[in-house]
């Protein structure tokens, strides 16, 4: 019995360590920070929220950025009118979630007066590391009208 109730034991922290960084309400509201942070070019919170191996594969592998691309291109942001999600849903198996639904975008045109919009289906997957909750990758795909 006791050699049992200490296997047990020992087990707590690996099983601890394959919990999801977040509780899915809360992964969505965080996912939501980070398009917020794309939309005015947060580079602080960019900073503590991307994994140092993140990857951003935009529509059609178009372009792809990483950690260091994309905080150098919002270090000089272009800063949109709008960016809303839609149909968030979240899958979890271990450590890992990803969060999947429809990003929309306005962004101003160069006349400052009007805009444009876009829609993306996404995927981010974010990790648990070390007790923090990091984004690892997205992918994002646009969705013509």
């Amino acid at each position: 019995m006791k050699k049992i109730l200490f296997s047990l034991i020992g087990a707590l922290p690996l099983m601890a360590s394959a919990a999801p960084c977040l509780p899915a309400s809360a992964l969505i509201e965080r996912d939501s920070q980070y398009e917020e942070a794309l939309r005015v070019g947060n580079v602080p919170f960019l900073q503590s929220l991307l994994a140092d191996d993140y990857v951003w594969v935009h529509t059609l592998g178009t372009q792809i950025e990483t950690r260091a691309v994309l905080l150098a291109r919002l270090a000089k942001p272009v800063v949109f009118k709008a960016r809303s999600t839609s149909e968030v849903q979240v899958h979890t198996l271990g450590d890992t979630a990803v969060v999947r639904g429809i990003s929309t975008t306005e962004q101003w045109n160069a006349d400052g007066i009007t805009w444009r919009t876009n829609r993306y289906q996404f995927m981010r997957t974010y990790v648990n590391v070390g007790g923090e909750c990091k984004l690892l990758a997205v992918q994002t795909m646009n969705l013509k009208q």
